[in-house]
């Protein structure tokens, strides 16, 4: 598959993504409390200006440095790697279902959800998205692609902390146990 046409097909995905989510925000359950202050919005634009980075191919400068050469190889693994991110990412939101927030925020009935792809990592959402920016980045090869994956990671490593002190508050020793027994973001690792 030829790089221009693997990126076609991943923009459409990555719209199609981000319509999903901007529904299913229309339909979660009433917030009864927040602890989003400044640090985790903050995490949560800076996700924003790395998917800006991601896929904005008119950026020039140092950003469109060349890192590595688009060929028909890197560009079906980005695409599957894309298409693979994007899959975890709407299932495990689908499968939040209502308990979803943009924000760490306590939701009317909140519930702590510790199966399907919550069993394989606790932030399987955050998971989706990063495999899925690694496989966009490879396809073009560019540094924006990398600086915004490494943006990311960090942001999403640093929001997740944030998320995990509140889910202890909420669920005390059960989420202690559940975060014993499953790793964060990367299955078996990490």
């Amino acid at each position: 598959m030829a790089p221009w046409q693997a990126e076609r097909i991943i923009d459409w995905l990555w719209l199609g993504t981000f319509g999903l989510w901007f529904i299913g925000g229309i339909v979660t359950k009433r917030t009864v409390g927040s602890h989003s202050d400044w640090q985790s919005r903050l995490a949560v634009w800076v996700v924003v200006l790395g998917w800006f980075l991601l896929l904005d191919r008119n950026l020039s400068g140092p950003l469109a440095l060349q890192l590595m050469t688009p060929n028909d190889a890197s560009a079906a693994a980005g695409l599957v790697l894309t298409g693979a991110g994007l899959g975890v990412a709407i299932w495990a939101r689908l499968y939040l279902g209502r308990n979803w927030s943009g924000l760490i925020e306590l939701k009317q009935d909140h519930q702590l959800i510790r199966s399907g792809p919550y069993g394989l990592v606790r932030h399987p959402i955050y998971s989706g998205f990063l495999l899925a920016t690694l496989g966009t980045a490879l396809v073009p090869g560019q540094m924006r692609g990398f600086v915004a994956f490494a943006l990311i990671l960090v942001a999403w490593g640093y929001k997740s902390r944030l998320e995990e002190t509140f889910l202890i508050e909420q669920f005390g020793t059960e989420y202690e146990r559940y975060r014993s027994q499953v790793k964060g973001l990367i299955p078996f690792v990490w």
